[in-house]
């Protein structure tokens, strides 16, 4: 599919399954290099990860964890603020931590979840996402190691990312555009 709806939006392929593997595949092999003596922590941010996730630790093969957090967001609070970072569920202390991202937009959650970790008393953290929007960037990231492909401020469904709850499931990425 080249072009979708979803309500009154529509949207056109913008970055295809083929190019997202290829991008995976360099940064799993950078990752296995620098981390090789390391045993990092893989945590992905739920749920617009599960997708890059996956396909990222099919190329990982060095010896590793993984773990899963969901950001808690409070409605009543101005801007849908973090509450809590949720389900880490193992010790961290002293571990190495990837932090695994669908997209990096404004970096609020990407900062309170690297607040949340350093907390913990992790050895390093490390960010690997597969979208960064620079322009829309609202902290300073030195730890933003890995990234599949900077894009403009668009907004983007597919690969993970939804719309609503839709358009997870597509494996190709697609943008928003105005009819």
């Amino acid at each position: 599919m080249d072009k979708i709806q979803i309500d009154n939006l529509h949207f056109q392929r913008f970055i295809d399954y083929d190019q997202i593997q290829k991008r995976i595949r360099l940064i799993g092999i950078d990752i296995n290099m620098k981390f090789e003596h390391q045993h990092p922590v893989f945590l992905g941010v739920l749920n617009g990860c599960f997708m890059f996730m996956a396909d990222l630790m099919k190329q990982i093969h060095i010896s590793c964890e993984m773990s899963f957090v969901k950001l808690a967001s409070y409605d009543g609070m101005r801007g849908g603020e973090i509450g809590e970072l949720i389900g880490v569920g193992m010790d961290l202390k002293g571990r190495h931590v990837i932090i695994v991202e669908d997209i990096v937009d404004t970096g609020n959650s990407l900062k309170y979840t690297m607040d949340s970790l350093e907390k913990l008393g992790v050895a390093s953290v490390s960010v690997c996402a597969l979208l960064l929007k620079p322009t829309c960037l609202q902290h300073d990231f030195d730890n933003v190691m890995y990234v599949g492909f900077e894009i403009e401020p668009e907004f983007v469904v597919g690969y993970g990312m939804d719309y609503n709850g839709q358009c997870r499931n597509l494996p190709d990425i697609y943008r928003k555009f105005k009819t």
